[in-house]
């Protein structure tokens, strides 16, 4: 089975359209089964268009199975309501499982779910254009850091800076080998909360997200320039 996930956490990163057909044609030619994730599939920028796998490669659709929910495009963090879309056969599988480990989610979220997902998507969108805005301080004033590179992130609300150029350098009297000792170092002496690349694999990067307001945004990111001026 293949976990294919556009727009991506940690890095915000987004498969073009030909990617993912290449992916999908792959994964049909050999008869994996796909789990895509497409929790942020809303939240793109600069023209981009996030595409399902099963649009890309229709003929995909019997092995697929789409995962989503309310948490990032509607910002119902916490509320649990998602959903799966698959063959009938998978979708009956999972769902006699489901029932058998948790409880199923509480009628007010599930009310409130269908009311977002068919309402105006008005403040959807301004929440994704106030995501866009965030987006661009956060590259741009993290560029300012010598020694962080930082890719433009296309998706998501994650920014996924390589930090090796801060590693083996002493920083008031501490000198950080690894991103996760960097990320304590940060959130000792800066109150910076970042998640070390550890988490997601290899060393040597830091993920941040945008996902709060503008001034703490902003103050968040200045610490760490004073922290590492």
């Amino acid at each position: 089975m293949l976990v294919f996930v556009s727009p991506s956490n940690p890095t915000g990163s987004v498969y073009t359209a030909e990617e993912t057909a290449a992916i999908g044609e792959w994964a049909l030619e050999h008869g994996i089964w796909v789990i895509s994730d497409e929790i942020y599939q809303n939240l793109t920028y600069e023209g981009v268009k996030a595409t399902s796998i099963v649009e890309a490669v229709p003929a995909l659709a019997g092995q697929t199975i789409l995962v989503n929910g309310v948490a990032k495009t509607y910002a119902m963090t916490g509320w649990r309501v998602g959903w799966m879309v698959g063959p009938a056969d998978a979708i009956k599988i999972a769902g006699n499982l489901q029932s058998h480990l948790s409880s199923n989610v509480n009628n007010v979220a599930q009310k409130a779910a269908i009311a977002a997902l068919n309402g105006p998507q008005t403040e959807a969108e301004q929440f994704r254009e106030a995501f866009d805005r965030r987006r661009r301080l956060i590259v741009s004033e993290l560029s300012k850091i010598d020694g962080l590179v930082v890719p433009n992130p296309l998706g998501a609300f994650y920014v996924y800076p390589d930090v090796q150029g801060l590693l083996g350098r002493t920083w008031d009297g501490v000198t950080p080998t690894t991103s996760l000792e960097l990320a304590d170092f940060i959130l000792e002496r800066a109150e910076v909360a970042v998640v070390p690349g550890e988490a997601f694999g290899p060393s040597g990067y830091i993920r941040m997200s945008y996902a709060l307001g503008d001034d703490q945004l902003l103050e968040g990111v200045q610490r760490l320039q004073r922290l590492f001026s």
